[in-house]
């Protein structure tokens, strides 16, 4: 199996009838949905999104990283988090949306963790640190919007220490048939209203659906992450299926 036939990452973009790469099309996404971007995470998810992040995160307490990079860390919830449960030396955070970034920057000065946490414009596919930097590397719902997923991956390995440990969290698809139907119903019809009527923006939210349907998930994943390299690859399945942990070796 090719990895580079499993997942169209050209396809599924945010703005079906623009001529902009997809990478663009994402950076201009977010940047007009940021204000909304947090509140919208929370009800959308009933605020179990908060529980899941946790579980991601205490994935890396064995390792106690001091330095960790998060990757497409946008408004910085991931990076919060990660610096309230491991206590961290530093967490540099990364992403190509300012719209995001602004927001995460005033949110880490209110909690008083400048001197932790930094958060800069940067590309998950061109990472400007040196290799071997981190000895963590997490990725919230950011690798569904990666261009070119498989270099995306390859960035995050090579800036990792040896031994160090990837961790992704992404929505998936649960495959119990009445979760499913359910599931699918929300995510087409409910979550782009809803996007619409409060972040102004139905398209981003129809974006949502259709990167979650188009992802390669679970062993499909895991399979990526081994032709990419990486080792000890595995993953969780969280509420009946609808969000999943991957974790992953250098």
């Amino acid at each position: 199996m090719n990895p580079m036939n499993i997942y169209p990452h050209d396809t599924v973009v945010p703005f079906k009838n623009s001529t902009e790469s997809k990478k663009k099309q994402v950076e201009s996404m977010f940047d007009k949905i940021a204000f909304r971007y947090d509140f919208l995470n929370r009800f959308l998810s009933a605020g179990i999104d908060v529980g899941w992040r946790k579980k991601a995160i205490r994935e890396l307490i064995s390792l106690h990283p001091k330095n960790i990079l998060d990757v497409a860390t946008g408004t910085g919830d991931f990076a919060i988090t990660s610096y309230e449960i491991l206590k961290p030396e530093k967490i540099t955070g990364i992403d190509i949306s300012e719209g995001m970034l602004d927001i995460g920057r005033k949110k880490i000065a209110k909690s008083g963790l400048e001197n932790s946490i930094e958060l800069l414009r940067g590309d998950s596919e061109a990472i400007l640190f040196p290799d071997n930097s981190f000895e963590a590397v997490t990725v919230a719902f950011g690798v569904r919007n990666f261009e070119n997923l498989e270099q995306g991956l390859s960035e995050i390995k090579r800036v990792l220490k040896p031994g160090g440990k990837l961790i992704v969290l992404e929505c998936t698809k649960p495959s119990l048939p009445v979760i499913k139907q359910l599931y699918h119903f929300y995510m087409k019809f409910i979550t782009p209203k809803i996007g619409k009527i409060i972040a102004k923006n139905n398209a981003a939210y129809q974006y949502l659906n259709d990167s979650v349907l188009q992802f390669p998930e679970k062993e499909s994943f895991i399979h990526i992450l081994n032709q990419s390299g990486y080792r000890s690859s595995f993953y969780k399945t969280l509420t009946l299926g609808i969000c999943t942990i991957y974790c992953a070796e250098k």
